[in-house]
């Protein structure tokens, strides 16, 4: 399997938040190093970690609706819900 193959329709938007919250990161550092109070600098790594606990949520997500569906493939309608009911649950990670 080639490398591309493993590339799925969210992961462009992945990358945009990853992206997003590095340079987020990179601001808190200077927050930090300029001596801003530790309120600020706490909000704002609360917000750097929910955008990259969102872009794994997104990633696994994406990875089982794609990936298991490989593995697993047409199945009757009972053995289906129990797979459905296993992509629901993981919204709650």
């Amino acid at each position: 399997m080639s490398e591309r193959s493993h590339i799925h329709e969210t992961h462009p938007d992945i990358i945009k938040r990853l992206k997003r919250a590095d340079g987020h990161l990179r601001g808190i550092i200077e927050m930090i190093e300029a001596g801003r109070p530790c309120l600020d600098i706490a909000q704002q790594l609360h917000a750097v970690e929910k955008a990259i606990s969102q872009a794994k949520k997104t990633l696994i997500q994406d990875h089982l609706n794609h990936c298991l569906e490989d593995v697993v493939g047409p199945l009757a309608r009972e053995q289906r819900r129990s797979i459905d009911e296993f992509k629901d649950i993981t919204k709650y990670l």
